[in-house]
């Protein structure tokens, strides 16, 4: 490599986790050497902080969620990018009036026009609430899209101030134009006095690729999407095959 990595990122879901959401203890180890020899470690996932599975939070010097909305190195806050509800109202409302089912979502709150716990098991945490009255201002919007008539219909409604990208299982996460991976961790790298070239990323979905491209090296997963590979500079295996950590044993702890 031309220039040292000093900073690893790693997506979560489809990427550092199984599909079972675990973390095996060949990367855990893999990682913790890597702490050992000074890289830096954090994690970039379109999950709220209290939707993080149990990780061991010494081997993370930082943590980006809500797919860039919130950067945080231990209990310090580096990047903000909210979502402020006159804004998000009439998107919601919209759906709502169609029957899509959408959810605004802050720190650990979910407030909704559905059964959040109908769809995924593991939230609890949700309010049923009517938009209109709804004041809140939020890290992220999200949606079940069911078609290609519900992705238009959202993406034709967006104000200009937010973007929305759909995930293989067909959620839309609906973002502040500024709360990007790649903008999340171009603040830790200012922090940390960084360049993109001492930057290595890992991601498998689409929200992944503006942090892929902006690391000096982007890793796909062999299980991602192919837009995903696209973007990368090197694929390594799979998330269910501990790919993540191979690449770093091959490529970084020699």
């Amino acid at each position: 490599m031309k220039y040292p990595i000093k900073l690893l990122v790693f997506d979560l879901d489809g990427t550092l986790l199984k599909t079972d959401k675990t973390v095996s203890e060949f990367t855990l180890n893999t990682l913790g050497r890597c702490r050992q020899s000074g890289i830096k470690l954090a994690y970039a996932t379109g999950r709220g902080e209290s939707d993080v599975p149990d990780l061991p939070a010494e081997l993370f010097d930082a943590s980006i969620v809500m797919s860039g909305a919130i950067a945080s190195i231990g209990d310090e806050l580096v990047y903000s990018r909210l979502i402020p509800y006159d804004v998000a109202r009439p998107l919601l409302l919209a759906c709502d009036r169609r029957g899509i089912h959408i959810a605004s979502q802050t720190k650990n709150m979910h407030y909704s026009n559905f059964n959040v716990s109908e769809v995924w098991e593991r939230i609890s945490n949700f309010k049923v609430v009517d938009f209109s009255l709804h004041e809140i201002d939020a890290e992220k919007l999200y949606a079940v899209v069911r078609s290609g008539e519900d992705a238009a219909f959202i993406e034709k409604n967006l104000p200009r101030e937010l973007y929305m990208t759909v995930s293989v299982d067909g959620l839309g996460m609906i973002m502040h134009r500024d709360a990007t991976k790649s903008k999340a961790v171009s603040a830790l790298a200012e922090k940390w006095k960084l360049s993109p070239c001492e930057i290595a990323a890992f991601g498998d979905d689409l929200i992944d690729i503006d942090m892929l491209k902006y690391a000096g090296i982007g890793v796909a997963m062999e299980n991602a999407l192919p837009m995903v590979k696209a973007a990368a500079d090197a694929i390594c295996p799979g998330n269910n095959e501990d790919g993540v950590a191979k690449w770093i044993q091959s490529n970084l702890l020699k």
